[in-house]
């Protein structure tokens, strides 16, 4: 994969029609998927209209699965890939230097994004998984449960720690489930020690105590420090967060290769290929980490087989 930047608009409607039928061709042969700085937006060279810049949230792409489907898309068309991973995705976009997005749903630069006309609608493409982590012992026994609300509910029973990762989505999905756990007293077991993401987590595996990440991140972590922490939980779809595709529009600085984005898009919302995202998994690691969610979209832009 590669880069480019710009190609003529394509009417959204058009384009589905096209795909649908076969007649858009899902380009190119490359096959490697290096991450890339992007470049700024420029004019359109014709040997750059096979270049698509794709910018995605590190999930996505330390998950193996952005690799692995635009390895295939490469392979089966004559477009290159070129992607980025970057906190500052949106940001990038808006300097011209993205032609499609890949983020949460509710990243939260994600709305403005699209209200301030400056990328289409966003396409829901799958979703991660969050995780249930927790000691080898299992203290709770909560261990191939595939019900959060009832492992917080364990865990509370049997006073095992339970750690609070203090960000803002999983602080979230912390109260839901303590509330469908039937909202038990929090003393003994509930600690809070306002910490987020990693340095949650290996203050978890210092204290022998659960809590919430997303399963992605946890195993990175845990590839990178010894931590005395397994994801023992997964399955529920509590638990899923949905990601999505946006196309940048084009206009001003953002020379957008709208045709080539609108063909990744096509592409990852195919069946084949949303059946193809159950079977990705983290690389070295034999669990599920990614579900499908194409059917989330009005049936009118999905392409068909």
């Amino acid at each position: 994969m590669r880069k480019r930047d710009g190609s003529s608009p394509v009417d959204r409607r058009q384009f589905v029609k096209l795909a649908s039928a076969g007649g858009v061709v899902l380009a190119a042969a490359c096959g490697r998927h290096d991450v890339t700085e992007p470049a700024a937006g420029r004019a359109t060279a014709g040997a750059d209209r096979a270049v698509i810049r794709v910018a995605s949230v590190p999930t996505a792409v330390e998950g193996n699965v952005l690799p692995t489907l635009i390895a295939d898309f490469e392979r089966q068309t004559k477009y290159r890939v070129e992607l980025t991973t970057s906190p500052q995705l949106y940001d990038l976009a808006r300097d011209g230097k993205v032609d499609l997005l890949v983020s949460h749903y509710g990243h939260r630069d994600a709305e403005r994004f699209v209200m301030d006309g400056l990328g289409e609608w966003p396409r829901t493409i799958f979703s991660n998984q969050m995780a249930l982590i927790g000691p080898p012992a299992d203290p709770a026994g909560v261990r191939g449960l595939t019900d959060a609300a009832e492992a917080l509910a364990r865990i509370a029973r049997t006073r095992s720690t339970y750690l609070l990762n203090d960000i803002d989505g999983v602080h979230y999905l912390t109260e839901i489930l303590w509330h469908a756990a039937g909202r038990p007293d929090r003393a003994g077991w509930f600690v809070d020690v306002r910490a987020s993401k990693d340095s949650a987590i290996e203050r978890a595996s210092e204290l022998g105590a659960y809590a919430l990440w997303g399963l992605t991140p946890f195993l990175r972590l845990r590839k990178a420090r010894p931590l005395r922490l397994e994801p023992l939980v997964l399955g529920d779809p509590l638990l899923q967060r949905m990601l999505v595709s946006i196309i940048v529009k084009p206009g001003g600085v953002r020379d957008a290769n709208t045709g080539g984005a609108g063909a990744l898009q096509a592409h990852l919302l195919s069946p084949a290929v949303q059946a193809q995202i159950r079977t990705i998994r983290y690389p070295g690691v034999d669990t599920a980490t990614w579900v499908p969610a194409g059917r989330h979209n009005r049936t009118e832009v999905l392409p068909k087989a």
